[in-house]
């Protein structure tokens, strides 16, 4: 069952920011691809913050959701979730051909998907570190 309190906005927002990060980070500073954008960049730079402020709320309610009521392990729940969310914002931006190389080789494309599993691994770490900090809080209170 997914609880909309503290933990699960934490987590979201947390999860967001840090993976728009690095997405800035990759694709603006260290591939410098922004410069092949063909629109202004404002536009996609807020493009981008919905997307990732979506893909945090998705990520947060896949790891409280039924399907992995039965994992106990955060870790594992972690690793789920970050695998999940990179395939399929690797899948779906493939398929909508959203990239900002020209040239699309098996070697790039091989690249792209770890590139997107690392970066929504560390989104998903950000959401399990939420969860367990609202863990050790709420242990802590109870004693």
């Amino acid at each position: 069952m997914i609880r909309f309190g503290w933990s699960f906005f934490l987590g979201w927002i947390l999860s967001s920011s840090g993976m728009f990060a690095l997405f800035y980070y990759w694709h603006g500073i260290f591939l410098n691809d922004f410069i092949r954008i063909q629109f202004p960049i404002s536009w996609f730079i807020v493009f981008a913050a919905i997307t990732y402020l979506l893909l945090g709320f998705g990520m947060s309610v896949l790891f409280d959701s039924r399907l992995f009521f039965k994992i106990r392990s955060f870790w594992i729940k972690t690793l789920i979730t970050g695998l999940v969310s990179g395939l399929g914002l690797f899948m779906a931006a493939t398929v909508v051909h959203i990239s900002l190389t020209k040239d699309l080789s098996a070697n790039h494309m091989l690249i792209d998907l770890s590139w997107q599993i690392f970066e929504q691994s560390m989104g998903a770490l950000l959401v399990f570190a939420s969860r367990y900090l609202a863990f050790i809080l709420n242990h802590e209170q109870a004693e």
